[in-house]
């Protein structure tokens, strides 16, 4: 995968979580959940831009591994919303978290690999 095509990736991934954000229901938990999942779902697509010019190894691995922590973040706020059922469609939700775990996957994977490179 290239980096464009991982940007894309990203930036699909916040559209999706924007989708979910603007069905999370209007009460207190699914507002400050919503808030909260906006912010770190989205937040992806942002840094990874960031990330590409970073100025250098070590800024781009601190960068890299930004992301990750939002992406953990974001998977923990989705199986909260899951699991509370403060959702309009459970399959955007599903998806959403497997999406959202294969990002996980990726990064971790790209953070080994530039921490090895570096390391030499």
């Amino acid at each position: 995968m290239n980096k464009y095509d991982l940007e894309e990736r990203l930036i699909d991934f916040s559209v999706m979580i924007i989708d979910i954000v603007e069905e999370t229901p209007n009460s207190k938990s699914g507002n400050h959940l919503a808030g909260q999942l906006v912010r770190s779902g989205t937040s992806t697509a942002l840094n990874y831009g960031e990330a590409q010019s970073a100025e250098s190894p070590k800024d781009f691995i601190h960068k890299m591994k930004v992301i990750l922590k939002e992406l953990r973040e974001t998977f923990i706020n989705l199986k909260i919303i899951h699991k509370n059922k403060l959702y309009a469609n459970e399959n955007k939700i599903v998806k959403a978290k497997e999406e959202n775990n294969e990002l996980i996957s990726i990064f971790v994977t790209s953070i080994k690999t530039s921490l090895n490179k570096n390391r030499k």
